[in-house]
């Protein structure tokens, strides 16, 4: 590439037939370091969506800078929780969530902190 260096291209071709080609400027890279980079390009892409539709990380309606941040964070720390969960019992993220969700309701259910008055 003009004016960055000398670059080494990977094609990558899937059993889908989609194809997709990795650059970069290690020369040294063999095909096995490419996987063993692109594995942990996908653990980190793993992450981001289960943070996004698991833990609502992008769902804060706060407009303050310190309640954004305090909705990160708890959105991470739900995310660990719910990461040992799935590494404890091999189930996956969605039906850890669900069973978190559908206890919380029952217990809730049971023994609810707040009632609506009747009226009539």
């Amino acid at each position: 590439m003009e004016g960055f260096g000398p670059l080494r291209v990977f094609k990558a071709v899937s059993r889908g037939g989609d194809v997709e080609y990795w650059a970069t400027n290690d020369l040294a890279m063999d095909d096995l370091g490419r996987q063993a980079l692109g594995e942990r390009c996908w653990a980190v892409e793993e992450y981001h969506r289960a943070l996004k539709q698991c833990c609502n990380v992008e769902r804060c309606q706060a407009r303050a800078a310190r309640a954004r941040r305090n909705h990160i964070g708890m959105a991470i720390r739900a995310f660990a929780r719910l990461s040992w969960s799935f590494h404890a019992t091999g189930a996956g993220w969605y039906e850890t969530k669900a069973a978190v969700v559908h206890h919380a309701v029952r217990a809730y259910r049971n023994r609810p902190l707040h009632r609506i008055p009747t009226i009539a």
